[in-house]
C-alpha cells in the first residue's frame, strides 16, 4: 500500500439495529474496492469481518471488526459494528476512533430501536452521519417509510441524495438527486450504467435536487450567493460546505443501496473520499486537562487504545487511532496513567483477522499492537517529553447481573484470571467480588451479552462454570427508638470476661437533636461504605466505663451491622448512644465489651420495628408503540411503578422505578414480549422499604438458613 498522509485518511464506522446490514455492505465496500476478488455472505460464513467462530457459529456481529480498502487516493478504514444492544460497547469504542458513521437502515422496518440507541451514541461523539438506506431489493421494502421515519426522528437534516425506481424484487436503479443522474445496474450489480432521469422521474428527482441544494447552502452565504446566480451547483462546489454542516450535525445525506447485490456501494464510497471528513478536518481531541490535541502528523507521536482482544498463543492485541505525530516500530512511548514506558515492537493494519506489518503509521490512522506490558484500552501513550493524557471513553453500565461459579474445585484462581481477561477485553463488563453477598458477581448488558461470556470462558479458557441467581443486596434499619442492655459475663478459672453495657439505638437522619436526658460527651460519625451512616455518642456519665473501652463497644455494633441481626444484610442509618454500664476492675477488657456491645445492639435493633430496604432501580424502556400495554403489564408484576411515557422518533419511551429483585429474567422477557424490537437500560436509584409480608418471607428464609448452617 503506496504511503498517504493524514488528508487521506478516512475511518468510517458501519451502524444500525441487527439484520440491517452492515456486515453484507462491508463485504460489498471491499469487492468494489478492490480488496478482494469475490463477494462472502453471512450465511456460507466467509465474510471478511464475521471471521470469528462465535460469529459463524451465530449468524451475526458479535465483535467490532477493523477493516481497511483504499480508493481513489484514500486509504478508508472501516469498522464493522455487532447490531445488538448487548455489545454496545463495541459500537462507543469504534465511535470513539470513528471520523464519520454510516447508519444502516433496513427499508422493510425503518428506523428501529437498535438504531435509536446507537442514535444516543453518535450525538454524545457528535459524529458526522450518512444513512444509508439497505435491502431495497426485498418484496417488502418501503424506502418512503423509511424516510419518512428518520426525518421524523432525526429531524429534517436528513437529505435525500438518492432514492430507488422499482424498489422490491425487481430493484436495479437508483436517482441520483446530488448528481441529478440515473444509476442503472446489472443483475450483478457493481458497477452502474449513467443515465439521464427518465422524464416519468424528472419533476419529483428536481424537487429533492432542489431541497438538497437549498439546504446545503443555508450553510454559506458564498454558496448561496452563487445558486441564486447559476440555479444549480455540483457537488465539488458543495464539498466543503457539505462537510462542515456533517461535521456540526447540521445535515445527514441519505443514500440507498442494496448491500446483498452490490449495488450503490461504488457510490457510497466515492461520497466518503470526496466529502466526509479526515481526522484532521474533525474537532481536535480534548486532554484530561482540557487542553486540545490537533491531528497532526508534524506533532508529537501520541496513540490511543480503544479496544483489546486476546488472542490464543499471541496475547493481547491492542486496536489505536494515532491522534498526532507518526508512529513507527521500535519507538518508546509513555502510558502516563500508570507511569510506564513501552516498547512499540510491530506494527500492523488489519483486513479481519489478517494482520498485515507496516514500519509507521501516521496521524489519524488506525491500526494495531502486539505485547503491549501494562497498557490497556482506554490509555494514552505518548512521546517521551511530552505530558498528554486523552479522555477516556465512558462505556454503558451493565444492566444485568449473575452470579458465577466454577464447577470443578481448584479451578477458582484460573476462572478469576479469565474473568479479568473478559474485562480487559470487554470494558462493560464488570466483575464484582462481593464480601457482602459471599458471591462472585458478573454484570453485564443482557441475555446475549451472557451467552458471550459464557462461550468464551467454555471454549477459549476452557472452563466448566455455572451462572446462578445472584443474592440481593438488601439493607436493614429500623424506625422506632428502642434502649437495650446486655451483660457479658464469662468465668473460666484464672481471669475472666465482664463487661455490661446500655444503649439507645435510634433511626437516624440528618439534622436530628440530641437524646433528651443525656449528655454527649463524645461524637462519631461514619459514612458507611455500603450507605447510609452510623453515628456513636459517648454519654456515659461519672466513668461507670473507661473511655477507653468505648472502641471496643463500637467495634462490637459495627461488627453486627457488617452482618445485620435480620437478614446478614448491611445495617445502616442508625444512631447508637452508650449512656451507662458497668465494668470489673480485673475481668473487664476489650473482647468483653466487644461482645456486650454486639449483643446489645442486636436485641435493640429486633425490638426497634426493624425494617428491610431493597435496591430501587430506574428502568428506561425504548419499545413500538403497539407493545406498550404489553410491556406495563409486565411491570406491574415486578411491582414496577411508571413514572412517565414519552415518544421517542416513533417509539414510546417508558421510564419506571423497579426493585432489582423483580428484575432477574427481565432481559429475556422483554426479548420475548417484543420479539427482539425493545431495549431497556437499568440504573441503580435508591433504596426503598420492602412490603411486610416480603419482609416477613425474607426474615423466616434467613433464619433457617442459620438453622442448616449451625
Amino acid at each position: 500500500m503506496a504511503e498517504l498522509d493524514t488528508a487521506h485518511v478516512k475511518n468510517i464506522v458501519l451502524l444500525g439495529h441487527l439484520g440491517s446490514g452492515k456486515t453484507t455492505l462491508s463485504e460489498s465496500m471491499l469487492f468494489e474496492a478492490g480488496l478482494i476478488n469475490r463477494r462472502g455472505t453471512v450465511e456460507e460464513k466467509n465474510t471478511v469481518a464475521d471471521f470469528h467462530e462465535l460469529e459463524q457459529e451465530r449468524g451475526n456481529s458479535v465483535f467490532s471488526k477493523l477493516l481497511h480498502t483504499t480508493w481513489r487516493g484514500f486509504k478508508i478504514n472501516i469498522i464493522d459494528t455487532p447490531g445488538y444492544d448487548d455489545f454496545a460497547g463495541e459500537v462507543v469504542s469504534s465511535l470513539r476512533v470513528a471520523d464519520a458513521g454510516v447508519v444502516i437502515l433496513n427499508s422493510c422496518f425503518g428506523v428501529e430501536v437498535g438504531t435509536e440507541l446507537i442514535w444516543e451514541y453518535t450525538e454524545q461523539f457528535k459524529t458526522p452521519i450518512i444513512f444509508a438506506v439497505n435491502q431495497i431489493d426485498h418484496e417488502k421494502s418501503d424506502f418512503d417509510k423509511t424516510v419518512s421515519q428518520a426525518k421524523a426522528r432525526f429531524g429534517h437534516k436528513v437529505l435525500v441524495v438518492q432514492y430507488p425506481i422499482n424498489q422490491g424484487v425487481n430493484f436495479d436503479s437508483v436517482i441520483d438527486v446530488l448528481k441529478m443522474t440515473m444509476y442503472k445496474y446489472s443483475a450483478d450489480g457493481g458497477k452502474p450504467q449513467k443515465l439521464p432521469i427518465p422524464d416519468s422521474e424528472k419533476e419529483r428527482a428536481e424537487l429533492l435536487h432542489k431541497e438538497l441544494i437549498e439546504s446545503i447552502a443555508e450553510n454559506d452565504e458564498k454558496l448561496m450567493e452563487k445558486y441564486f446566480e447559476t440555479g444549480n451547483l455540483d457537488e465539488d462546489e458543495m464539498r466543503d460546505v457539505l462537510k462542515r454542516a456533517m461535521i456540526s450535525h447540521e445535515l445527514f445525506p441519505l443514500f440507498c443501496v442494496s448491500a446483498k447485490k452490490n449495488m450503490g456501494a461504488g457510490r457510497l464510497m466515492g461520497f466518503i473520499d470526496n466529502v466526509c471528513p479526515s481526522a484532521n478536518e474533525t474537532p481536535p481531541q480534548k486532554t484530561t486537562t482540557g487542553e486540545l490535541l490537533e491531528c497532526d502528523s508534524n506533532g508529537p507521536a501520541v496513540l490511543f487504545i480503544y479496544k483489546t482482544l486476546s488472542e490464543p498463543h499471541l496475547g493481547d492485541m491492542s486496536f489505536f487511532k494515532v491522534y498526532s505525530g507518526v508512529v513507527k516500530v521500535g519507538m518508546e512511548l509513555i502510558n502516563e496513567s500508570i507511569n510506564s514506558t513501552e516498547k512499540i515492537n510491530q506494527l500492523f493494519i488489519v483486513e479481519g483477522k489478517k494482520r498485515i506489518p507496516v514500519t509507521e503509521l501516521v496521524a489519524g490512522d488506525i491500526g494495531a499492537t502486539i505485547k503491549l506490558k501494562n497498557t490497556h484500552t482506554n490509555n494514552t501513550l505518548h512521546a517521551k517529553g511530552k505530558s498528554i493524557i486523552l479522555e477516556p471513553i465512558t462505556f454503558p453500565l451493565p444492566n444485568a447481573r449473575m452470579a458465577i461459579e466454577s464447577t470443578k474445585k481448584g479451578e477458582e484462581e484460573k476462572l478469576s484470571m479469565a474473568l479479568h481477561q473478559l474485562h480487559e477485553e470487554d470494558p462493560t463488563i464488570i466483575i464484582e467480588v462481593s464480601q457482602e453477598l459471599k458471591q462472585t458477581i458478573i454484570h453485564f448488558q443482557g441475555e446475549l451479552h451472557l451467552a458471550v461470556i459464557k462461550w468464551k470462558l467454555e471454549h477459549i479458557h476452557k472452563l466448566s462454570v455455572a451462572f446462578i441467581k445472584p443474592r440481593i443486596p438488601y439493607r436493614e434499619t429500623i424506625q422506632k427508638p428502642v434502649q437495650a442492655n446486655y451483660k457479658h459475663k464469662k468465668q473460666s478459672g484464672g481471669a475472666g470476661q465482664f463487661g455490661e453495657v446500655y444503649l439507645l439505638v435510634e433511626p437516624y437522619y440528618e439534622g436530628m437533636p440530641d437524646p433528651k436526658g443525656m449528655s454527649v460527651r463524645g461524637r462519631e460519625e461514619h459514612v458507611l461504605p455500603w450507605g447510609g451512616k452510623l453515628v456513636f455518642l459517648n454519654c456515659i456519665v461519672g466513668g461507670v466505663i473507661d473511655v477507653r473501652f468505648l472502641p471496643s463497644i463500637l467495634k462490637g455494633i459495627m461488627e453486627k451491622m457488617q452482618e445485620g441481626p435480620l437478614t446478614g444484610s448491611y445495617a445502616r442509618d442508625v444512631r447508637v448512644s452508650v449512656y451507662d454500664g458497668k465494668m470489673h476492675a480485673v475481668d473487664s477488657n476489650d473482647i468483653s465489651f466487644k461482645i456486650a456491645g454486639m449483643m446489645a445492639f442486636k436485641q435493640a435493633f429486633h425490638d426497634a420495628n426493624p425494617q428491610i430496604l431493597e435496591p430501587i432501580y430506574d428502568l428506561e424502556i425504548l419499545c413500538p408503540d403497539e407493545i406498550t400495554g404489553a410491556v406495563m403489564g409486565d411491570l406491574q408484576t415486578r411491582r414496577g411503578i411508571i413514572e412517565g411515557m414519552d415518544t421517542q422518533g416513533h417509539y414510546q419511551k417508558i421510564n419506571a422505578k423497579v426493585p432489582l429483585s423483580d428484575m432477574q429474567d427481565y432481559s429475556t422477557t422483554l426479548r420475548s414480549i417484543s420479539q427482539g424490537r425493545a431495549k431497556y437500560r437499568m440504573q441503580f436509584n435508591d433504596y426503598s422499604p420492602m412490603p411486610s409480608e416480603m419482609q416477613k418471607k425474607l426474615i423466616a428464609d434467613y433464619k433457617s438458613t442459620e438453622k442448616v448452617e449451625s
